[in-house]
C-alpha cells in the first residue's frame, strides 16, 4: 500500500476514532488500535500511534461537554491528574509483556467486552429516578475514589494505548453516581490529561509511528465534535445502549482476531 493511501485511510480511522470518542468518552482507541493494525501497524505501534490522536479529541469533545454543563471539574482535576503519573508506568511496562504485544491488545478486548457488559445491564442512578441531571447532593466525588480510579485508567492507557475512558465510564456511573452524559464528558477531559505522558514515553521507547499518528490525530478532531453534538442531544438510554452493543460487537471481534495471531506467532 503506498503512503498516499495509508494516511488517506488513517485519517479515516481517525475520524471514527474521534466520533466515539467525542459519543461515548472512550478515547476512541477501541476503534484506531484495531484500526492502525489492520492498516499494518505492529501491535506495540498501534498501541503508541493511538496515543497521541487522544490528545486533540479529548480538547474538541471536552469544549462541547463543558458548554453544556456536562464535566465534573473536580473528578477531572484528582482523576486526571493521578492517571497522567500512572500512565508513564504503564507504557513503560508495554515492553516487558510476553506475547510480541497481541496479549496486550487481548486485554483490551477484554476491557471492551467489560465495559459493554456494565453498560447493558447496569441502569444508572439518572434512569432509575427518571431525570437526566442528578443533583450534585447525591454524587459521589470523595477524593480517595477518583485517585484510585485515575490510578487504574492511567496504568491501562499507558500500557494499552487506550484513553482509558473504557473504564472511567462506568466506574464514574456505578461509584460515583454520575450519569451517563456526566460521565462521558467528564471521562473525555480525563483522557486528554493521561495520554499526554503516556505519549511523550511511548515516542521515547520508539513505540510511535507518526505515519499513523499525525493523521490519526487530524481525523479525530472533526469527528470528537460530531460525536459530542450526537450524545448531547440524545436521550441517556439510547447512548448506553449503543456503547454497549458497539463496544461488545468489537470486543468479540477483535479479541478473536488478536488470539489467532497469538497462537499463530507461538506455533
Amino acid at each position: 500500500m503506498s503512503d498516499v493511501w495509508l494516511i488517506v485511510l488513517t485519517l479515516a480511522v481517525g475520524f471514527v476514532t474521534g466520533t466515539l470518542a467525542g459519543a461515548f468518552g472512550v478515547g476512541g482507541a477501541v476503534i484506531s488500535n484495531p484500526g492502525v493494525r489492520a492498516l499494518g501497524a505492529s501491535p506495540l505501534e498501534a498501541v503508541g500511534s493511538t496515543l497521541p490522536s487522544i490528545i486533540p479529541s479529548s480538547i474538541t469533545g471536552s469544549i462541547r461537554y463543558a458548554r453544556a454543563g456536562l464535566i465534573r471539574p473536580r473528578v477531572v482535576l484528582v482523576t486526571g491528574g493521578a492517571g497522567a503519573a500512572a500512565s508513564i508506568g504503564g507504557a513503560i511496562v508495554a515492553d516487558q509483556v510476553p506475547g510480541d504485544g497481541h496479549l496486550l491488545m487481548l486485554v483490551v478486548a477484554g476491557l471492551m467486552g467489560f465495559t459493554a457488559l456494565r453498560m447493558l445491564r447496569s441502569p444508572s442512578a439518572a434512569e432509575q429516578t427518571g431525570v437526566e441531571h442528578l443533583p450534585p447532593t447525591v454524587l459521589d466525588e470523595r477524593w480517595w475514589k477518583l485517585g484510585v480510579i485515575g490510578v487504574i485508567a492511567g496504568a491501562l492507557s499507558g500500557l494499552l494505548g487506550i484513553g482509558g475512558g473504557i473504564l472511567m465510564v462506568p466506574l464514574f456511573t456505578m461509584w460515583l453516581r454520575l450519569d451517563v452524559k456526566q460521565a462521558i464528558g467528564t471521562s473525555l477531559a480525563c483522557v486528554g490529561f493521561l495520554a499526554i505522558p503516556g505519549t511523550i514515553t511511548h515516542s521515547i521507547l520508539g513505540h510511535v509511528r507518526w505515519l499513523y499518528a499525525i493523521p490519526l490525530a487530524l481525523g479525530a478532531i472533526p469527528g470528537a465534535w460530531l460525536g459530542a453534538r450526537i450524545t448531547i442531544g440524545a436521550k441517556e438510554h439510547t447512548v448506553r445502549l449503543v456503547v454497549g452493543v458497539l463496544l461488545a460487537a468489537i470486543a468479540v471481534v477483535y479479541g478473536a482476531i488478536e488470539l489467532i495471531a497469538l497462537v499463530r506467532s507461538t506455533g
